[in-house]
């Protein structure tokens, strides 16, 4: 690790040393003198000093450098059978255009706009219009039911809401008009304007509500200004993102502009080993963190091509589909969620569909969003000829905070570690009482202050709650919510959200390492095991098990053999006793398995659908599966409607 750790260390012994130099990566309009200050709560924040404005680092430098003419974005959907390129001028055009129509509305630096839309272009061009008048953007995934888009609404307090007429899914037309209305209808705030693009698979009736007047998004920028690049403090904010899973009042994580700025265009070329004209390729959604820094912000920061995918792992036509755009496209750089890949081995575990394309342009694929579990790893590191890099980051800290880093030094990589730490973060894995766990010894992940540049700087509207939910529980320590240990080389393992850890019988175990065992049988598919409520033992593990497509053996042979896996591997101590198999796994829409909804369901406590489920009918099959096999309390559960 000749370059990896004097780097790391230096960034952790002199952090304002370290990202002083980063800085020079932006295009400031006034470079910061201040780089690490701190708020009333002792909480760090960077580049105070310093005046930017993202939109103008991201699309207007590069026109004026040149790259006016090269692609910005490539937009595939098969849910539309539609494609486009559109070059950094013409983005910055449409975007400028855009901010124009917005500021007619009245929208000026600190005002809030909801952005509800799909994988369309649009969404990229709202996103930096509001950037460019110094606005604050809060997107929500298009689709969200009413009353969670109301939440947001109430909680954010938009000036303008800016929706498509309707998204497209699986082949199906989701209109998205009447979902908006109805949740102005509900929030106790409303806004002043709702703008609509209009999509061809279904046009928005367009109306005037009782205080929210509607306008259609081309006949405002036909008449619209070309607007200028507002200037704005690199610690004010760009935008308010609500964390997925959130139940009563949502949680409005608050990002700053220099910080992210400064955190991505480093992350680009450290983690990501990108370099300016090439093209990289994120599967997410702009509803999701991941959308927001790696397919909208980060590869036009630092002059890449940004592939737009508006369409699915599979059945869009089929399990072929990020193959076909890595080789479409000449992507270098590939960046997803495991679950997506689940998807794909399911469907097709021989990979066959790989075998129709060149993706010879690969040179890195990355996966994040929850845990790599080591047999996808696995089937991906034996199908591609490139490094399968595992890497672990959170909604709240932006980008990522442990990889492996071929942008600095390539490690070995091991299954089941997301690597080591990035340069900035200072993780360290904490026991019960406060101290450092010994190597090899699971204990609470945390990152000691200051957290570097691009991290959340506070919960909009509620800085006691930021304290509370993430300060608190180590004073001096960001606490991530997860478990994990390092190993005696210093490689991390993040095994799970820290109440994914049960117990049982006195005894506490991982059910992330549980999952390790039952997804490496042959016929697994994917795989989840939660703990249920025991009398006796405090807690249970069940598994839950999704075959892979093909699989026509017997079920009661396979739970059997799953069950002697575990006590073979973990040990009798483990108590995995149960497996059911299911055809599906209810998941949010980025891919995470919703493992405390399923303990809800086993214990016997009422449930709702929450705002972040990709399919509601997955949560109805497995409760139906728990009630026809006993599992826990779940017959006392309420059915679903």
């Amino acid at each position: 690790m000749t370059r990896y750790q004097p780097t790391y260390q230096h960034s952790i012994e002199h952090p304002e040393a370290f990202w002083a130099e980063q800085a020079k990566r932006i295009p400031w309009y006034t470079p910061p003198q201040t780089i690490l200050s701190y708020d009333e709560q002792q909480h760090a924040r960077w580049f105070s000093d310093g005046e930017m404005n993202l939109c103008y680092a991201a699309l207007d430098y590069h026109v004026e450098n040149g790259r006016g003419e090269q692609a910005a974005i490539f937009w595939d959907s098969p849910a539309a059978q539609s494609k486009r390129t559109i070059s950094y001028r013409e983005m910055r055009d449409q975007v400028a255009y855009f901010a124009g129509a917005l500021t007619q509305l009245g929208v000026e630096k600190g005002d809030r706009v909801v952005i509800y839309m799909p994988m369309i272009p649009e969404a990229l061009v709202a996103m930096y219009a509001c950037a460019r008048l110094g606005a604050i953007h809060s997107v929500v995934f298009g689709g969200f039911a009413p009353y969670e888009l109301a939440a947001r609404i109430e909680d954010a307090e938009p000036k303008v809401v800016v929706a498509a007429s309707c998204g497209i899914e699986l082949g199906k037309v989701l209109p998205y008009k009447p979902m908006v209305d109805q949740a102005i209808e509900l929030s106790a705030y409303k806004p002043d304007a709702c703008i609509v693009y209009q999509r061809e698979a279904h046009r928005a009736e367009l109306g005037t509500h009782e205080s929210t007047t509607d306008y259609d998004w081309e006949a405002l920028v036909t008449k619209a200004p070309f607007a200028d690049c507002v200037p704005v403090k690199g610690t004010d904010p760009l935008y308010i993102l609500y964390t997925s899973g959130t139940t009563g009042k949502p949680k409005g994580v608050m990002r700053d502009t220099g910080g992210y700025a400064v955190a991505l265009a480093y992350s680009m070329q450290a983690i990501y080993a990108m370099e300016p004209g090439e093209v990289f390729f994120t599967a997410s959604d702009v509803g999701w963190v991941v959308g927001h820094s790696y397919i909208v912000y980060a590869p036009l920061l630092l002059g890449c091509t940004s592939v737009v995918y508006e369409g699915k792992p599979v059945k869009t036509p089929d399990a072929g589909s990020f193959w076909r755009l890595i080789e479409e496209y000449r992507v270098k750089s590939f960046f997803t969620a495991p679950t997506a890949f689940r998807a794909i081995k399911k469907e097709d575990p021989d990979a066959k569909q790989l075998q129709k394309y060149d993706i010879s342009s690969l040179k890195h694929l990355y996966v994040a969003g929850e845990r790599l579990d080591p047999p996808t790893f696995h089937w991906l590191d034996d199908l591609l000829d490139v490094p399968v890099i595992d890497h672990w980051w959170q909604t709240e800290t932006g980008w990522p905070i442990a990889a492996n880093l071929p942008g600095i030094e390539p490690m070995p990589t091991k299954a089941g570690s997301a690597t080591f730490p990035v340069p900035g973060f200072n993780v360290q894995v904490l026991n019960r009482d406060g101290e450092q766990a010994q190597p090899m010894e699971q204990g609470s992940v945390v990152i000691k202050q200051p957290m570097p540049p691009g991290c959340l700087t506070g919960v909009w509207r509620d800085p006691q709650r930021f304290h509370s939910a993430y300060m608190a529980a180590f004073p001096g320590y960001y606490l991530t919510g997860d478990g994990g240990y390092f190993d005696e080389q210093g490689y991390l393992f993040i095994m799970g959200r820290t109440d994914d850890v049960i117990n049982v019988a006195g005894h506490r175990l991982s059910t992330g390492e549980m999952e390790e065992v039952v997804g490496a049988h042959p016929a697994v598919a994917e795989c989840a095991v939660i703990g249920i409520h025991d009398n006796l033992k405090g807690q249970m593990p069940i598994g839950l098990v999704i075959p892979k497509d093909g699989f026509d053996g017997d079920e009661a042979a396979l739970e059997a053999e799953l069950i002697a896996r575990v006590r073979e591997h973990i040990g009798p101590i483990a108590c995995f006793k149960q497996v059911l198999v299911v055809d599906r796994l209810p998941k949010t829409r980025s891919g995470k398995i919703l493992r405390k909804l399923l303990r809800t369901i086993a214990d016997g406590k009422d449930f709702g659908i929450p705002s972040t489920i990709d399919d509601p009918t997955s949560l109805a099959d497995v409760h139906a599966a728990m009630r026809e096999r006993s599992v826990g309390a779940a017959d006392k559960a309420k059915p679903l409607d």
